[in-house]
Parts: C-alpha cells; sequence; structure tokens
C-alpha cells in the first residue's frame, strides 16, 4: 500500500452501509476502502468513475455463527453454523467473497473477525459474553466458515463436510448437509446409498436435505487430476474417555511460554462425540501450571482463570506455562464417568530475554 500511496495521505474508509462512496472526494484519497454492505453496484460505480484508483474492504463479512450450533436458539445465545446470520449491515461469507473475487481491481478484503472476542455479543445480548462474527472462535477452534475461506483463498485440496450426525430425537426429520469444497463435483452417500452429485460453482457451495437415520454420512469431492477427497460424519456413540492434544510438547523453561492444551471428549471408538459437555478438571505436576481455560462457548459464564471447564460441543482446553526450571509437566485431564487422560510437555532451558 505505502508504494502505491500517491499524496502520502492516510487511506480513507468509506464507513459502514455507505452505499454511495463517490460522495467522498477522490482527489486527495490514495486508496478508498469500502466496508461491509459496499457492494456491487456502489463498488461498480465508484470504479467507474475512478478506474486508476486502489480500493480494497477493510471490514467485510460480519457473519455470525457458533461452533458445533446448527439452528438459531435466542435463548441459549447461539446461532447456525450455516453460513446464512448476519446483522443488518454484513454479509454472508459467500456473498461478500463472490462479489469481490469477481472483481479484480478490488485489492481483497479483510473478514471481521478472524476470531470471536469479548463485548459486542452480535446477534444477541446477555447471556451472551462475547462476539459470534469469528472464522474461529475464541480458543481458536475453527467454525464451519472456516472451511469456506479454506477452500477458496488457500489453493490447497479442501473437502469439509457438515453438520455433524448425531441427531438422536429427530430420526426422520430433514436435515440440511452442506460442503464447503474446491473440488469440481461432490456426492453425497447416505449410510451407502447416494443422495445424488452436484456440480461446485465457483465461491460457493453444495448442500443437501436428507432424512436423518443414525449412521454415517460421506463427501466424495472429484477434481480432474487429482485424487478423491474424502469427509466423513458418523454417528458416535456416549462420551468415554478424554484425548489431550498438545499443541507444542516443547516449551521453554522461562516462566512465561505455554503450550496450548486441547482435551477432546471421545466415545469408545476414538470419534469427538460433537455435543459432549462433560466437566473437565485439569490437574498439574512437576515445572508449570495452569493459567486458564477456555472452550470457545460464546454463552459461557465459567471463569477463564481456572483449572476445569466444561467442554463446548466435544471440545475445551487449558493454557499450560512453564516455569523457570527445566523439566517435564505433567497435564492430567479428568471427568466424571470419563476415562481420564495425561500429557507430558518438555521445558528446555532458555537465555533469558534482554532487560534494561
Amino acid at each position: 500500500m505505502s508504494r502505491m500511496n500517491r499524496t502520502g495521505a492516510s487511506p480513507s474508509i468509506a464507513p459502514t452501509d455507505l452505499h454511495d462512496p463517490s460522495l467522498y472526494s477522490n482527489r486527495e484519497l490514495s486508496w478508498l476502502e469500502f466496508n461491509q454492505r459496499v457492494l456491487d453496484q456502489a463498488l461498480d460505480d465508484y470504479h467507474r468513475q475512478h478506474p486508476t484508483q486502489p480500493t480494497m474492504g477493510t471490514e467485510v463479512a460480519s457473519t455470525v455463527s457458533t461452533r458445533g450450533i446448527y439452528a438459531n436458539d435466542e435463548a441459549r445465545g447461539y446461532v447456525s453454523a450455516y453460513d446464512r446470520n448476519f446483522p443488518p449491515w454484513a454479509s454472508t461469507a459467500e456473498e461478500w467473497w463472490s462479489i469481490y473475487a469477481a472483481r479484480p481491481w478490488v485489492a481483497g478484503g479483510f473478514v471481521w473477525t478472524g476470531f470471536d472476542y469479548r463485548g459486542e455479543p452480535t446477534p444477541y445480548n446477555w447471556p451472551c459474553i462475547s462476539s459470534h462474527f469469528g472464522i474461529i472462535d475464541m480458543c481458536g477452534f475453527p467454525k464451519d466458515l472456516f472451511y469456506y475461506y479454506q477452500a477458496w483463498w488457500s489453493g490447497t485440496p479442501v473437502l469439509h463436510l457438515f453438520p455433524h450426525w448425531n441427531w438422536n430425537g429427530k430420526e426422520g426429520q430433514d436435515v440440511e448437509v452442506w460442503c464447503f469444497t474446491n473440488a469440481d463435483r461432490v456426492e453425497l452417500i447416505v449410510n451407502g446409498t447416494s443422495a445424488g452429485e452436484q456440480e461446485v460453482k465457483a465461491n460457493s457451495h453444495v448442500a443437501w436435505k436428507v432424512p436423518y437415520v443414525a449412521g454415517a454420512i460421506e463427501a466424495r469431492g472429484r477434481k480432474a487430476g487429482q485424487p478423491e477427497l474424502v469427509d466423513r460424519r458418523e454417528t458416535t456413540g456416549a462420551p468415554a474417555r478424554i484425548v489431550l492434544v498438545p499443541d507444542r510438547a516443547r516449551i521453554s523453561a522461562d516462566g512465561e511460554d505455554l503450550s496450548v492444551v486441547v482435551a477432546q471428549i471421545v466415545d469408545s471408538q476414538g470419534r469427538v462425540v460433537p455435543t459432549a459437555a462433560d466437566d473437565v478438571t485439569f490437574t498439574i505436576s512437576g515445572a508449570g501450571r495452569v493459567i486458564g481455560v477456555g472452550n470457545g462457548d460464546p454463552s459461557s459464564h465459567e471463569p477463564d482463570r481456572a483449572s476445569r471447564r466444561k467442554a463446548f460441543n466435544g471440545l475445551c482446553m487449558a493454557l499450560v506455562q512453564s516455569q523457570k526450571t527445566p523439566g517435564e509437566i505433567r497435564v492430567e485431564a479428568s471427568a466424571p464417568g470419563l476415562a481420564s487422560a495425561t500429557a507430558t510437555l518438555a521445558t528446555a532451558a532458555t537465555p533469558p530475554r534482554p532487560t534494561l
């Protein structure tokens, strides 16, 4: 941006929902930056009037969703993870990106937001304690929309099938099944029977409605010259045990470094139970301590500075920090009625940070 700044002036931002960016004087602007629902005709009109001026989106999407939730529930403060919910000033992920992708003279857009964040609970108020805008939740767990952007931005093969297939009590009722993918075609298999194959349009998704029967759904994505992609969702059993997954097994013994240790609630076959809400306690021995816990639940009122947390849709996590003495940290996670799990982290001596 600095190389293209003709005047040295700060870039100007078109405010939210401004449908006539031409109201801004072009004479002193190096860039014009569009926010939110400055889409389609407004973009085209401005570009026609100022064809050489660089433009980009600086706050786009603001799509709202909750990880692992597939129906809006205002009482509990949850929003469906299907890409269709947004405040009046915003848009779906698919809408804004399809518009921007078709206009190469727009430099791209910054999605509001990468993470969920505390405050601005949208679209609901209390009992929500965070926004629902994130592509990933407050713990860094991907929402389904993560895979939409990955499919169309990453350049790597992507096939993501949702929702989960644990719908006890909804037998025979239709369930919406979506795929985010950059394959050319996708076939859906329901309990061994094809529910049909669909063509994938650029920057879009494919969807089916199928009656729920416990078992499995499987998506098979096909693209010329590439191996077939497969993604599968199975009806799991009841929660049986915990699995711990540290993001790093070796950290610095500086009293600051940490590992994010994820606790997965799995069934007897090791499959994450996507509706599990077991109360997990983290116990530490050795050269470390728990400095925080979380689960990504936008309506959770549990304390973050604690040693226990309920799983939210099968997942929770602890932040395990080193001490200044090298050694090992043993992390144990337990929950009533479940087999516990342990993970061992190594802490290595490290030079102290320079200080004044």
